[in-house]
């Protein structure tokens, strides 16, 4: 997969796997989830989540693309908000817990996909006036100038809220990982999270083939 990245302003971590395991649970993963988010909940109080660097960061970027982070809040600002009033991650499936760790720790929004589902080309842009999909865990999501990566069928995922047409399920056999990270992110910051995500990855979801890479575009191409 070669995504095209036509936003201003940030950075794409890829990852991509094969022959994932996907199940509720693995064993040691929901100490380290724990044990993370209990660490980051004792570092941060819910007011503050905003002002952490990397939140900061990230905000910036939506402003730059013309959305308002305190409307259309960056999920992984919503996670680290959760996890600073004590409530802990999320248990879905051991491949989104896992790439919920590493949103949490890096504060950047990741997106987790089927990647069997995905139909290239892919690109990361803005949604156009028209375009929707159903958001996982509520209902249509309208896409109109918000950041989207999108494929031959159209708007799969988004730092905000994915879809459910590339949505993780106990059925998938391969994975795609985006990590949407700032411009300003290090290039060693991001090659760090890549590596603990493929460690992560090959751990508790025997994934295989795992192939890693940061992409970086052409803000002046369209989509």
């Amino acid at each position: 997969m070669e995504p095209r990245l036509c936003l201003e302003g940030m950075k794409l971590g890829l990852l991509e796997a094969d022959s994932v395991r996907v199940e509720p649970a693995a064993p040691g993963l929901a100490e380290e989830l724990a044990s993370i988010a209990g660490r980051l909940a004792r570092q941060s109080r819910v007011e503050q989540v905003a002002e952490l660097e990397p939140v900061r960061a990230v905000r910036a970027m939506f402003r730059l693309w013309g959305v308002d982070p305190s409307k259309y809040r960056p999920s992984s600002e919503a996670l680290l908000r959760r996890v600073a009033q004590g409530k802990g991650l999320y248990h879905v499936l051991n491949i989104v817990d896992i790439a919920n760790l590493g949103s949490i720790e890096t504060g950047w929004p990741y997106g987790c996909y089927d990647r069997d589902a995905i139909e290239p080309p892919v690109s990361l842009r803005l949604g156009g006036r028209e375009e929707k999909y159903e958001g996982i865990g509520r209902r249509i999501w309208h896409l109109d100038g918000r950041p989207v990566a999108a494929d031959a069928a159209g708007p799969f995922g988004s730092p905000i809220s994915d879809s459910t047409r590339t949505m993780i399920t106990e059925a998938a056999q391969s994975v795609a990982v985006f990590l949407y990270a700032p411009a300003t992110a290090g290039e060693a910051a991001l090659e760090l999270a890549l590596e603990r995500l493929a460690a992560r990855l090959a751990r508790w979801a025997a994934a295989a083939g795992i192939v890693t890479r940061i992409v970086r575009g052409n803000p002046g191409e369209s989509a």
